[in-house]
C-alpha cells in the first residue's frame, strides 16, 4: 500500500470508526453470534491474489460487527472498563504509523523519553512520591509476574545467576488474597514457585486481606522451614474492589523481609482523585506496585504502569547487553528492555500523552467522580428496594448485587442470579458478570465506559428488575 492509497483508504476507515462509535448507543451490546459462526463466514484459505481493501471494509460490515460484543457502549458494565477514547486511539495510530521500535535509547530516543515523562506525569497524577520509578509494560499480569520475579531473585540472592531455584535449601513461599485476581498465582507458578508454596490468605467481612492471619501464615511457614519471600495485596478486587489494608501488610512484610508488591491494576486511576487516595494508605512502603491506564483511566489497550521503588534491582534481574545492543549513550539514559520480560517495545506512551493531553487531569477527575457518584446512586437504589441486596461494600464503581426472591435459597437462588443476569445480556439492553462472592454467586455492575451517564445507569436498573422478575 502506497502512502497515497494510505491516505485514501485511511480517511476511509477513520470515517468507518467515527460512524460506529456515533452509533453505538443503538447496537445491542452483546454479540449475537453463534460459536463458530464467524469462522464459518471466512473463506478457509488465503487469497491467492491482492484484494482491494474495500472488501475488507465490507467484511468489517457484514461478517465481524456482528460478533463483536461492544466494550466501548455506554450500556457495558461488565468486567472492569476498557475504554479507548478516541484521543488514545489517536496516539496509537501514531505508534502504529510511525513502526518504530524500543530496543534500547538510541533506537528511539524519543520513545524512551516520552516513557519517562508520562510514567512520571501519572506517578504525580496519583500522589506518589518522586521515590517511584516507572515503566509501561503490556498488561498487569506481566506486571505481577516481574514483580515476583524480583521477589525472588532478591530472597535468593540473586539465583538466576547461580543454580536457580533448584540450588535453594529452603522453599519460596508467596502469600495472596483469597480475593486476588487470578494473574498473581499464575504469576507465582511461572515464577516456579509452586503451587503448593501460593498460600491464599483469607479475607475479612469486606472481603479484604486479614493482616492477622497473613502474619500467623508466615511465622507457620517460617516455622516449618520454607523461606516466605513476598506478599501481594490488592486495590481494588476483581470480584468486590475490596480494598486490602496496605499500611497493616506492609509492616508485615517489613518485619519479615518479604517483597511488597500492590496490585491496583483498576483501582489505580482512582487515586488520581485526592478524596480516594486513602484507599491506599501505607503504598509508600510496597516495594513495586501497578495500574493499568488501559482500564478505569481509557487509553487504548495494551498499557500498564509498573512501579518500582530500587529500580536498580529491576534492572539486575531483567538485563540482558548482547553487544550488537551496546550504545556510547548505555550510561546516560534509560535502557527499557532491562525494566521487563520483552527485548522489543512499541511506542505505547503515546496513546497515554494523547489522552492526558487531551483532556487534561481536571477533565480525568471530573469523569471519575461522575463514575463513582452513578455507582452510589446504583448503590442506594438496589438497597432500598425490597427483594435486592447489595453484598459487599462499594468503595469504588462497581456494584455487587444480588435478586432474592421470596423462597428461593442456597443453589436455586445462585441459579436464579445467573440466569437473570444471562436473559438480560442476550437481551442486548445492556452486559453485566456473574461471580461468586463469599461461596455465592451474584452480579457485578462495573460503571465506568466513557460514555455511560446517569440515563445509562437508570435505564440498566430497569432492565435488571425486568429481567429478574421475569
Amino acid at each position: 500500500m502506497t502512502p497515497d492509497e494510505f491516505r485514501e483508504q485511511g480517511h476511509r476507515l477513520i470515517d468507518w470508526i467515527a460512524d460506529y462509535r456515533s452509533g453505538l448507543a443503538s447496537r445491542p451490546v452483546m454479540a449475537t453470534t453463534q460459536p463458530g459462526a464467524i469462522k464459518a463466514a471466512l473463506p478457509a484459505s488465503p487469497p491467492r491474489g491482492p484484494e482491494p481493501y474495500e472488501a475488507l471494509i465490507n467484511d468489517l460490515d457484514a461478517i465481524l460487527m456482528p460478533g463483536l460484543t461492544h466494550w466501548q457502549h455506554p450500556r457495558f458494565f461488565g468486567y472492569f472498563p476498557s475504554n479507548a477514547p478516541l484521543s488514545s486511539v489517536l496516539g496509537d495510530l501514531i505508534s502504529s504509523g510511525l513502526g518504530v521500535l524500543g530496543l534500547n535509547w538510541q533506537a528511539s530516543p524519543s520513545l524512551t523519553e516520552l516513557e519517562e515523562v508520562t510514567t512520571d506525569w501519572m506517578r504525580q497524577m496519583t500522589g506518589l512520591s518522586a521515590a517511584w520509578s516507572g515503566v509501561i509494560q503490556d498488561t498487569a499480569s506481566v506486571s505481577n509476574l516481574i514483580a515476583l520475579l524480583s521477589a525472588r531473585e532478591r530472597a535468593t540472592d540473586f539465583s538466576l545467576a547461580k543454580g536457580g531455584l533448584q540450588d535453594q535449601a529452603k522453599p519460596l513461599v508467596a502469600y495472596v488474597s483469597a480475593q486476588s485476581h487470578s494473574s498473581v498465582e499464575k504469576a507465582a507458578l511461572l515464577a516456579g514457585l509452586g503451587r503448593d508454596n501460593v498460600r491464599q490468605v483469607p479475607v475479612d467481612d469486606s472481603y479484604a486481606m486479614n493482616a492477622a492471619l497473613l502474619e500467623e501464615a508466615i511465622c507457620s511457614d517460617l516455622a516449618a522451614g520454607k523461606l516466605p519471600c513476598a506478599v501481594v495485596a490488592t486495590t481494588g478486587t476483581t470480584a468486590s474492589t475490596a480494598l486490602d489494608p496496605i499500611a497493616a501488610i506492609a509492616e508485615i512484610a517489613e518485619r519479615h523481609r518479604l517483597w511488597f508488591h500492590v496490585d491496583a491494576a483498576m483501582a489505580g486511576t482512582a487515586m488520581i482523585l485526592p478524596e480516594c487516595r486513602g484507599m491506599w494508605h501505607g503504598i509508600e512502603r510496597a516495594d513495586s506496585l501497578v495500574f493499568d491506564p488501559h482500564k478505569w483511566l481509557g487509553a487504548a489497550f495494551d498499557c500498564s504502569l509498573y512501579y518500582v521503588r530500587d529500580s536498580d534491582h529491576l534492572v539486575r534481574v531483567m538485563s540482558t547487553s548482547p553487544s550488537y545492543l551496546r550504545t556510547a549513550a548505555d550510561g546516560q539514559v534509560k535502557n527499557y528492555r532491562d525494566w521487563g520480560i520483552a527485548l522489543g517495545r512499541r511506542f505505547r506512551a503515546l496513546k497515554l500523552w494523547s489522552l492526558i493531553r487531551h483532556e487534561g487531569v481536571s477533565g480525568i477527575e471530573a469523569r471519575l467522580r461522575r463514575d463513582l457518584e452513578n455507582a452510589k446512586w446504583l448503590e442506594s437504589q438496589v438497597s432500598s428496594t425490597p427483594q435486592w441486596r447489595v453484598v459487599a461494600p462499594v468503595p469504588l464503581q462497581t456494584v455487587c448485587v444480588v435478586h432474592e426472591p421470596p423462597g428461593l435459597m442456597g443453589d436455586a437462588l445462585d441459579a436464579h442470579n445467573r440466569d437473570w443476569a444471562e436473559r438480560l445480556n442476550r437481551s442486548g439492553a445492556a452486559y453485566v458478570t456473574a461471580a461468586t462472592l463469599g461461596g455465592r454467586w451474584m452480579v457485578r455492575v462495573s460503571i465506568g465506559s466513557m460514555a455511560t451517564d446517569r440515563p445509562d445507569v437508570e435505564a440498566l436498573w430497569l432492565a435488571m428488575q425486568k429481567e429478574a422478575a421475569a
